[in-house]
């Protein structure tokens, strides 16, 4: 499988640590967490035609993407 951009490690490298441990602690994190990572994987494969959807539901993940990547960013401000 090709390389999945936009993974949470590499946007936030400095805070992998921290997200590792609000997984474990804070279930809603989690969720966010993992809700990100099942969008970001079905935006990719939008994007590289494994599993092609029109534009419009492409750009609702994406918009999807970024308010759940907005909701990790400000639990990892706190």
């Amino acid at each position: 499988m090709s390389h999945t951009p936009h993974e949470l490690a590499e946007e936030f490298p400095d805070h992998v640590e921290k997200m590792s441990a609000l997984k474990q602690s804070d279930a809603h994190f989690a969720k966010l967490f993992d809700s990100y990572h099942e969008i970001n994987r079905s935006v990719h494969r939008a994007e590289t035609n494994v599993e092609p959807m029109d534009a419009l539901a492409e750009t609702e993940l994406r918009k999807q993407r970024g308010a759940l990547k907005d909701q990790i960013w400000s639990y990892l401000q706190k």
